[in-house]
């Protein structure tokens, strides 16, 4: 296994370099995060007029519908899974203890969002598969972007925040909160049908005191301390790609919530971000 491994370790980047014809792959990465920033331009207006087929927005118009807990695991997993390959198969130098801190935490996010999230998705509207499949190439783009960007090249004495700056210690603190801001409403979410009854009721509680997406702000703000305290092109590209799919999706259901519980719903609570919108 040993030789294998070692085989892919000398191999893998510099074959994939020569297919890409580049032999700079942190030119690459930039590319790849300035991308994400033009897409996410893109993303915002389309889901600002056209909500994603998926919820209670699904529809049999945006085609081939596939059951919804498979759909969410499978486009999650590559963001799990795909870190997981780069660290240990792949050459990354020599690591920053900071980079390995980082490539944790989005680990850890993903592997709450895709196994114990994913496991407790109940039954309910389907998904359209071409959203599954978009979602599915999105993650595997993100998730070897940030950890060869973090693994490879987050080098000591290059700029970059240590485990002493105030603002790598500030990021990962709001990531934590974040993540357990999204992980409380999920909770509130889920409990909104424990005892089985139809159809849809007013989340109450933690953060849906303040706004009707908690479980989006909560991811928000995970992916903003992610981006302070890593200080690298690709965790803010990521960073804006989340606000540009959860802002508009956010505003859709604060619209969806007054129209359809109309004087029942609590008139102070805004959409995605307290006391603004």
């Amino acid at each position: 296994m040993e030789p294998l491994l070692k085989n892919f370790r000398n191999l893998s980047i510099p074959v994939l370099w020569s297919i890409l014809g580049t032999s700079q792959e942190k030119q690459l990465l930039d590319l790849m995060g300035f991308a994400m920033i033009a897409t996410a331009i893109v993303v915002y207006l389309a889901l600002s007029f056209f909500p994603a087929p998926y919820g209670r927005y699904s529809t049999a118009a945006a085609g081939p519908q596939i059951d919804s807990k498979l759909a969410w695991i499978v486009q999650e997993a590559p963001s799990l899974i795909i870190p997981i390959l780069v660290y240990f198969l792949m050459d990354n130098g020599r690591p920053t203890f900071e980079g390995k801190i980082l490539i944790g935490l989005f680990v850890l996010h993903y592997l709450q969002r895709t196994v114990i999230y994913g496991s407790l998705i109940r039954g309910g509207k389907t998904t359209s598969l071409s959203t599954a499949a978009l979602a599915f190439v999105f993650t595997a783009y993100n998730g070897y972007m940030q950890s060869r960007s973090l693994l490879q090249f987050r080098k000591l004495g290059e700029g970059y925040t240590t485990v002493n700056h105030p603002f790598f210690i500030a990021g990962v603190a709001i990531f934590v909160i974040g993540m357990a801001i999204n992980i409380h409403s999920d909770s509130v979410l889920r409990g909104l049908r424990a005892d089985g009854s139809p159809g849809y009721k007013i989340p109450r509680g933690g953060m849906f005191d303040f706004v009707s997406a908690a479980n989006y702000f909560g991811e928000i703000v995970e992916w903003t301390g992610f981006a302070i305290a890593a200080g690298q092109l690709q965790g803010l590209a990521f960073f804006i790609f989340t606000l540009a799919n959860l802002v508009p999706r956010a505003m859709t259901h604060h619209d969806w919530y007054l129209q359809k519980f109309r004087s029942e719903y609590p008139l102070g609570r805004t959409a995605i971000l307290p006391f603004l919108i």
